[in-house]
C-alpha cells in the first residue's frame, strides 16, 4: 500500500512577489493562449511564467532567480491541508479538502497509483522538458482514497488564503510524519503530471517522489461532475420519449424533444460512444449543450449522469480506462500556492 510523506515547500513570500491573487493560476491545460497572456502581465513572479514558459531554459532561468529573491521561500516539512470553497456547474456551493504531500512515482503496475484515463504522448514530452529543466514539480496531482480523512483540518487562520476563476482556497501547514493509505490512489486529475514524474525517475533513480493533493473519497464536497456531448451527426439512436432528462443517458433532438436512450450499458459515455456520433464537443453545463442545438449549431446533444467514485475505482482495479471525458473533477487545483522541489541531494 502507498504510504505518503511531509516535504518542504516552496511558497511565495508576498513581502517581496506580492499580492498571491496576482501569482497563482489554474492548471497549465486549461489555460487558453488569451489567458495565459492576462496570467504573465498580473505579475513578473505568477506560476504561469513557469508552467507555460516562453522556453523551459527561461522556466529554469525565472525559478532560479525568484528563490535567489526570495519572492519564492522553502518552507518547513510539512503537510498541508487544502480546503477549497467552490459552486459546482449545478448551482451548489461546497467545500472540498484534502491535504498535500509528498508521493512516490511509481509505475502504474505497480499497484499503488491506478490511472482512470488514457494519456497522449505530446503534453508529456513538453512536461518531461520543464521538469528536467527545473527540477522542480510545479503543480500538484489530484488523488482520490477510499479511506476516512487521514488528516483534519487544522484550527486558526490559514496560512495561505486567495481566490482564483470564483474559487476560494485555504492552505494550513499540518505537522506529521508518514501516513500509510490503506488503498490504492486513485488519480482524479493529472495523469500526464503524474506519467511524467514516473518517466524522470527513469531518467534519475534519485527522484523518488512527486506530490499530490490528496481527497478522501468518503469526504463531504467532492463531486463528479458530468461532461455531456454536443454532436454534429449521429445515426438512429433507439429509446424513448420523456418530457426532460430523468436519469441514465438522454438524447436532445431540439424543439423540446427529449429522449431517454435505450442501452443494456451503465455506463452513459461508453453508451455515447456505441452511437459513433460525429464532431463532438464537450460541456458540464446542460443548458448550454441544449441551447447549442435549439440554435441549429449542433444536430444533437447527449445529456449524462455523473460517474460515480465507484465506478471510476471500477475501471482502475479492472485496468480499464475511460472515453475521453468520461469525469469532470471541479474545481481545479490552483497552482502556485505550493511548489515541490527535488531535495538537494537529488541534484546532479
Amino acid at each position: 500500500m502507498p504510504t505518503v510523506r511531509p516535504f518542504a515547500a516552496l511558497r511565495y513570500d508576498p513581502a517581496v512577489a506580492g499580492p498571491l491573487d496576482r501569482l497563482v493560476a489554474p492548471p497549465y491545460d486549461v489555460i487558453s493562449d488569451e489567458a495565459r497572456r492576462d496570467y504573465l502581465a498580473r505579475s513578473p513572479y505568477n506560476v504561469v511564467h513557469l508552467t507555460l514558459p516562453d522556453s523551459e531554459e527561461q522556466a529554469a532561468r525565472d525559478l532560479a532567480a525568484w528563490r535567489a529573491q526570495r519572492a519564492l521561500v522553502e518552507a518547513p516539512p510539512s503537510y498541508w491541508w487544502v480546503a477549497q470553497d467552490y459552486t459546482g456547474p449545478d448551482g451548489v456551493a461546497r467545500t472540498r479538502e484534502g491535504f498535500a504531500a509528498a508521493v512516490e512515482a511509481v509505475p502504474y503496475e505497480r499497484g499503488d497509483v491506478l490511472p482512470h484515463e488514457r494519456t497522449h504522448a505530446g503534453p508529456k514530452v513538453g512536461r518531461l522538458r520543464l521538469l528536467r529543466a527545473t527540477r522542480t514539480q510545479l503543480e500538484p496531482i489530484f488523488l482520490l482514497y477510499d479511506e476516512e480523512p487521514k488528516l483534519t483540518r487544522p484550527a486558526g487562520e490559514p496560512d495561505l488564503d486567495v481566490t482564483e476563476g470564483g474559487v476560494r482556497t485555504r492552505v494550513w501547514a499540518v505537522p506529521g510524519g508518514e501516513v500509510e493509505i490503506g488503498t490504492p490512489l486513485l488519480v482524479a486529475d493529472g495523469h500526464h503530471r503524474y506519467e511524467t514524474a514516473v518517466a524522470f525517475r527513469a531518467e534519475d533513480p534519485s527522484a523518488t517522489h512527486t506530490f499530490a493533493i490528496l481527497v478522501s473519497a468518503r469526504a463531504p464536497g467532492l463531486e463528479i461532475f458530468p461532461t455531456h456531448r454536443v454532436v454534429q451527426r449521429v445515426g438512429h439512436v433507439p429509446g424513448e420519449p420523456v418530457d426532460s432528462p430523468d436519469g441514465g443517458v438522454t438524447l436532445y433532438k431540439g424543439n423540446g424533444q427529449f429522449v431517454r436512450v435505450r442501452s443494456e450499458d451503465d455506463f452513459g459515455p461508453r453508451v455515447v460512444e456505441s452511437f459513433r456520433p460525429e464532431g463532438v464537443t464537450y460541456t458540464a453545463y446542460a443548458e448550454e449543450a441544449i441551447a447549442t442545438v435549439d440554435r441549429g449549431e449542433a444536430q444533437a446533444a447527449f445529456l449524462l449522469q455523473p460517474v460515480t467514485v465507484e465506478q471510476v475505482a471500477r475501471f482502475a482495479h479492472a485496468g480499464e480506462t475511460m472515453p475521453q471525458k468520461s469525469t469532470f473533477f471541479y474545481p481545479k487545483l490552483t497552482s502556485g500556492l505550493l511548489l515541490f522541489p527535488l531535495a538537494p541531494e537529488q541534484a546532479r
